[in-house]
C-alpha cells in the first residue's frame, strides 16, 4: 500500500503541480496503459477512464499532509490544483529506489503540458485500444460526442500516443 501511495506521489513530484483531478486520471491511466507499474483500478466513466481507488488513494495523501490540494472556483466550477508538501518528497525519497522507472519523468511531463480535454481523448483511445482505428473513430463519436472531438483532434491524439511509445523504445 504505502509503496502505491509512494509512486503517485512520484508521478506529481516528477510533474511539479498537476492542474485537475480529471488531468491527475488520466496522466496515471495512461502511464499505465504504457506500462509503468500502476495497480489501479479504472473503468469507463464520463469522462473516459476512471480509478475511485485512485480518487481515495489521493483523498489519503492529501490527508496525511504528503500533497497539497488547492481548491479554486473558476468559471462556475472548482478546480484542484495539487503539488506535493515538504513531507510528500520526504516520503518519496525513502521509495526512490523503487518508484524510479527510465522514461516516466518524461512521459509525464510531456502529459502534464497537455490540456485535460486532449488528454481525456488520449485516455479513452487507449481504453479502446483492442478496437480497429475505424472502430475507435466510431466508439469516441458514441461515447464522447458531447466533447466534439475533430478528426484532426483525434489523428493528434494517435500521433501523440505513438510518440509517447517512443519513451519507451
Amino acid at each position: 500500500m504505502l509503496l502505491e501511495h509512494a509512486k503517485l506521489l512520484y508521478a506529481l513530484q516528477s510533474s511539479g503541480e498537476i492542474i485537475g483531478r480529471k488531468k491527475f486520471q488520466k496522466m496515471i491511466y495512461i502511464a499505465k496503459k504504457l506500462s509503468f507499474p500502476y495497480q489501479e483500478k479504472f473503468q469507463f466513466h464520463f469522462y473516459g477512464p476512471y480509478s475511485e481507488e485512485l480518487t481515495l488513494q489521493l483523498e489519503e495523501l492529501v490527508n496525511m499532509g504528503f500533497v497539497e490540494e488547492v481548491k479554486e472556483k473558476k468559471n462556475g466550477y472548482y478546480q484542484y490544483r495539487y503539488t506535493l508538501t515538504e513531507s510528500g518528497h520526504e516520503f518519496v525519497q525513502m521509495f526512490k529506489q523503487k518508484v524510479y522507472k527510465p522514461h516516466l519523468d518524461e512521459c509525464l511531463n510531456s502529459m502534464n503540458d497537455q490540456s485535460a480535454r486532449f488528454l481525456e481523448l488520449v485516455s479513452t483511445i487507449l481504453y479502446f485500444e483492442e478496437l480497429t482505428k475505424e472502430e475507435v473513430y466510431e466508439k469516441i463519436a458514441q461515447v464522447k460526442g458531447s466533447q466534439n472531438y475533430s478528426k484532426d483532434e483525434i489523428e493528434e491524439a494517435f500521433k501523440y500516443i505513438a510518440a509517447l511509445k517512443e519513451f519507451l523504445d
